[in-house]
C-alpha cells in the first residue's frame, strides 16, 4: 500500500482543530498509542499498541524530507508478523508514546499527536487508492496545507523514533576523552 504524508510542529493546537472542524472534518476519536521500533537491514519496522485495539506490525519504507513524501507500508497482525519475523524479534530500536487524535477529511486522515517527550505535532496522510491516485493525494493535502499554515510550525522530515533517539542522545552526558 502507499500514501502520501507529511508532518510539522503544532503551533497552535486549538487554531489547527478549529480550522479542521470548518473543514467538516469527522472526529474519530482519541488513542494512546506505544510504537516499538526494531532494528531492521532495510526501511522501518514498528509494533504499534493501541488501547482496545489489535497490536499491529507496520512495516514501511518513506524518504526523510519535508515535502509531502510517499510511503510504502503493509500491516500486519501479530500471527503474520510472528510468520514473517519470526518468533525471535530483532533489538528494540525505540519506543514512542504519543496520544493521538483522528479526524477524517475525505481521503486524508489527521493526526493531531502529543508525542511524549518531543511536543505537538500534526500528521497528515492521504491512502493512494484507484479512485484517489498521487495527483488527487497531493491536492487534497495541498488544500489541507493551505488552509492550516497559520497554526503550523516547521515542517519535519524524520519519523518519531528519529527524533525520539536523537532527543535521547542530546539528554546523554558527553565523556571527557580523558576519562577513558
Amino acid at each position: 500500500m502507499k500514501n502520501l504524508e507529511y508532518k510539522a510542529e503544532l503551533r497552535d493546537p486549538d487554531l489547527a482543530r478549529l480550522i479542521v472542524q470548518q473543514t467538516r472534518a469527522l472526529f474519530v476519536g482519541e488513542f494512546k498509542q506505544v510504537d516499538t521500533y526494531f532494528h531492521t537491514s532495510e526501511g522501518r519496522l514498528k509494533r504499534r499498541e493501541c488501547e482496545s485495539e489489535p497490536i499491529e506490525w507496520i512495516v514501511y519504507k518513506r524518504p526523510n524530507h519535508i515535502e509531502p513524501r510517499v510511503s510504502d507500508f503493509s500491516i500486519l497482525s501479530e500471527e503474520e508478523a510472528e510468520t514473517r519475523f519470526g518468533k525471535v524479534l530483532p533489538a528494540v530500536r525505540t519506543v514512542v508514546r504519543k496520544t493521538r487524535q483522528l479526524w477524517l477529511h475525505r481521503a486524508v486522515r489527521i493526526h493531531f499527536d502529543d508525542v511524549e517527550g518531543l511536543g505537538r505535532f500534526i500528521e497528515l496522510e492521504a491512502m493512494v487508492t484507484p479512485t484517489h491516485n498521487l495527483n488527487a493525494c497531493q491536492k487534497s493535502l495541498g488544500e489541507l496545507l493551505e488552509a492550516l499554515a497559520p497554526a503550523l510550525g516547521e515542517p519535519i522530515s524524520d519519523s518519531y523514533s528519529d527524533l525520539v533517539e536523537r532527543e535521547v542522545e542530546e539528554r546523554q552526558p558527553t565523556q571527557d576523552p580523558s576519562d577513558a
